[in-house]
């Protein structure tokens, strides 16, 4: 469901499936995780997250506000307009930057 890859400039973390209550007892262990790393950029590449509820939103906006303490910027690639909708809906679209120009190749 979720795997941490980095580079010396970048972190992104891969969601797979959905982002919800059910992912919750592994958000607490991912932020620290990230929050322990030095790159200075984080995208969430979320082009496999088919649902997200205010749960996940609240995951997101955890590791965008732990960003901002920290001198990070957090990138959203393949967010759909329905996740982001959602993160419109918490007023938390200004957290983030999103990239729209990422093509996503869905897995089966």
């Amino acid at each position: 469901m979720f795997e941490i890859s980095t580079t010396p400039i970048v972190t992104t973390l891969t969601i797979d499936g959905d982002l919800d209550l059910s992912a919750r007892p592994q958000f607490i262990e991912i932020v620290a995780r990230i929050a322990s790393l030095k790159q200075r950029l984080l995208t969430v590449d979320m082009c496999n997250v088919d649902f997200m509820d205010s749960t996940g939103a609240a995951f997101l906006i955890s590791l965008a506000e732990t960003g901002q303490r920290r001198g990070w910027m957090t990138v959203l690639r393949g967010c759909s307009e329905s996740n982001q909708f959602v993160l419109d809906i918490c007023g938390a679209t200004l957290l983030f930057r999103f990239d729209h120009e990422h093509s996503c190749l869905k897995t089966p």
